[in-house]
């Protein structure tokens, strides 16, 4: 089951707190498809912001996006003239206010999708996928991870056949519940065809009852009135 089942899904409810929170009622479809436009367009607005995570809240009224980067000051903007730009963007999508919260992740050689579009990044830019890997497995190690494991499947190095490769450092326990187990996918766009790249990077074990609320342990350091921005150590 573990190695079939989506890592972050299967510890929802346990370990790990949902990516969207709110009440559904009998509009639940459309904002379903209202809060995968938001993630869609969120995500390729800030292509080049290593957004890691994006968190939708709602309220009869509000929308709160929370956006965790890496790098914060793209988004932010001088004076956070982006933020204000963005939040009108936004609202084009949906017809409620929106608020955006802007959290740093300190560490992003411990986030599974940042690693996982870095390596799709060098991968589109010609280097080698075992140096690419390799490189990344030794910083997230680094770094103070448990274990991590890496798969790179397409036509690698040009190949003519596809083929899969998996390379692995430290211990990633799909199957135990309590390992904190992050999990992404990414996919890169070389000349020769697509590269699938999947990335679980195991940061230890959580005992006892973690509280999943969204921003629960959020420390502010700085905010901008409303629609402003906070930032977080993750």
């Amino acid at each position: 089951m573990g190695q079939k089942v989506n890592p972050i899904s299967n510890r929802l409810g346990i370990i790990r707190g949902w990516d969207s929170n709110w009440f559904g009622g009998k509009d639940y479809g459309d904002k379903l498809v209202e809060d995968s436009k938001l993630r869609k367009y969120l995500n390729a607005r800030l292509a080049k912001a290593s957004v890691s995570r994006i968190i939708i809240e709602r309220t009869l009224k509000l929308v709160t996006i929370t956006v965790y980067t890496a790098r914060p000051g793209i988004i932010i903007g001088k004076g956070g003239q982006e933020v204000d730009k963005l939040k009108e963007e936004l609202k084009k999508i949906t017809d409620k206010e929106v608020q955006i919260n802007i959290f740093e992740v300190k560490r992003p050689e411990m986030d599974a999708l940042i690693v996982a579009n870095n390596i799709a990044r060098q991968l589109e830019g010609r280097i080698a996928y075992r140096r690419a890997t390799k490189m990344a497995i030794a910083s997230t190690m680094r770094m103070g991870a448990e274990g991590i494991k890496i798969q790179v499947a397409g036509r690698l190095n040009g190949a003519e056949m596809a083929r899969s490769e998996m390379y692995k450092e430290g211990r990633t326990p799909l199957h135990t519940f309590r390992a904190d187990i992050d999990f992404a996918k990414a996919e890169a766009l070389t000349k020769t065809g697509l590269i699938g790249i999947k990335v679980w990077i195991c940061k230890g074990e959580i005992y006892g009852k973690p509280d999943l609320s969204p921003n629960f342990n959020v420390k502010e350091t700085g905010g901008r009135g409303k629609g402003g921005f906070k930032k977080r150590r993750k």
